[in-house]
């Protein structure tokens, strides 16, 4: 990459773009690499100093990081942002643990897979009728029920 400080220098445009190659495919492993670095606790220092105390931060950080995973769970059948919360208590637990923050990592990868395949427009197409036909279908059922019991609900029918 040329960054402007070697002006006196005669260098040759391959020369100059064979540099810029190097520092780019330089980059790209840097930026590989820092995806690979091992997990580091994100614990203050004093409490990583030790041993004890960092085990009882880590015990600490796996219970609130339970406790939200099973709020979560909960908030699936329950109304609340289940999937959210799970997500956010898989957080929680990968700012210690190597396993969580590789799950959380895998995960973010398959959701925004996800979000590409659902932007593609033939499964954008086929999402939309899908939506439609499942719509007129409900509309029928509820036309059908209206035209036959009239507006009362299912708890207040009488025996006939």
């Amino acid at each position: 990459m040329n960054t402007g400080s070697d002006r006196g220098t005669n260098e040759s445009a391959t020369g100059d773009a064979a540099t810029e190659a190097t520092a780019q495919a330089a980059e790209g492993t840097a930026e590989e690499t820092a995806e690979e670095e091992p997990h580091v606790s994100k614990a203050p220092a004093f409490i990583k100093a030790r041993r004890s105390l960092h085990l009882s931060w880590q015990v600490g950080v796996f219970v609130v990081g339970l406790a939200v995973i099973a709020a979560g769970v909960a908030m699936l059948v329950l109304p609340g942002p289940g999937w959210v919360a799970i997500f956010a208590g898989l957080a929680i637990w990968a700012t210690e643990f190597a396993w969580a923050h590789l799950v959380l990592r895998w995960t973010k990868r398959k959701v925004t897979e996800a979000a590409q395949k659902a932007l593609d427009p033939k499964v954008r197409r086929r999402n939309i009728i899908l939506t439609t036909t499942g719509l007129v279908i409900a509309g029928a059922l509820i036309g059908f029920y209206l035209w036959k019991y009239g507006l009362v609900l299912p708890w207040n029918l009488k025996d006939q």
